[in-house]
């Protein structure tokens, strides 16, 4: 069966998730159903990462295998025709081997997570950044963001309900820059546990209100304990940007 490597991007806003689940739309059945539709026949996609619901995507990165194959353009297109209205695009895809996998043949995954610094309330991006109106000092948020860096235990960083096998990653990036009203957060890594961007930008929100120091954050991770670490940012405003292969 030909195999198909797709580059997704979809606005999580209005689903439940990635994954399929029995509690409302997601964007693994929005996809699956387009590629029913294109191949006659049930199809089952899988991605490089499932994504929390209202958690958006510019790079996701799925495959699936159809009983025939058609050209790699055709793919895209007729898959883009049967998903729309949903807010889900296709934006490449390409003929893969067999034995490529969207998410064992991984090798990094980069995210960016958006907030927005000031006072006025969001109009346009309200399900697309998270809404800070406290003054946050961008500079400290980026010192304490530097310690968490490298190879560590990030249970303190860890939804309970994750599945991971080790709390131990290695997040080879975590950079905070300022774009005017914009502070983003670039995290890179192999792999990331559940809700660990998110629970790292809680955090580093602290340290950008002045609460805690670079030291406070050292030693929320050293705890390795959930509970010492900051709260868990909102999903509006994460994206998963890249996946590298």
């Amino acid at each position: 069966m030909p195999r198909y490597r797709l580059t997704v991007e979809y606005d999580g806003s209005g689903f439940v998730g990635w994954q399929r689940q029995d509690n409302g739309p997601s964007v693994q059945q929005t996809i699956e159903e387009a590629a029913a539709r294109l191949a006659g026949e049930t199809v089952t996609v899988t991605a490089a990462g499932r994504t929390d619901a209202g958690v958006h995507a510019l790079g996701q990165v799925v495959h699936l295998d159809l009983a025939k194959a058609f050209p790699a353009d055709t793919v895209r297109d007729a898959l883009n025709f049967h998903i729309k209205p949903a807010p889900v695009a296709v934006l490449a895809a390409e003929a893969a081997a067999d034995d490529f996998h969207a998410r064992f043949s991984a090798c990094g995954r980069a995210y960016l997570y958006r907030i927005v610094n000031r006072r006025a309330p969001l109009a346009l991006d309200r399900q697309r950044a998270w809404w800070v109106p406290q003054p946050l000092d961008d500079g400290a948020m980026a010192a304490a963001a530097r310690q968490l860096v490298g190879r560590h235990d990030f249970s303190t960083f860890r939804a309970a309900e994750c599945q991971a096998g080790s709390p131990v990653k290695t997040l080879d990036l975590l950079d905070v820059t300022r774009r005017g009203e914009e502070i983003q957060v670039v995290a890179r890594a192999r792999s990331f546990l559940h809700h660990q961007v998110r629970n790292m930008v809680g955090t580093l929100r602290l340290a950008g209100e002045g609460k805690w120091t670079p030291d406070d954050v050292a030693a929320a991770l050293a705890a390795r304990d959930r509970r010492a670490g900051g709260p868990t940012a909102p999903a509006c405003g994460l994206y998963l940007t890249e996946v590298i292969y």
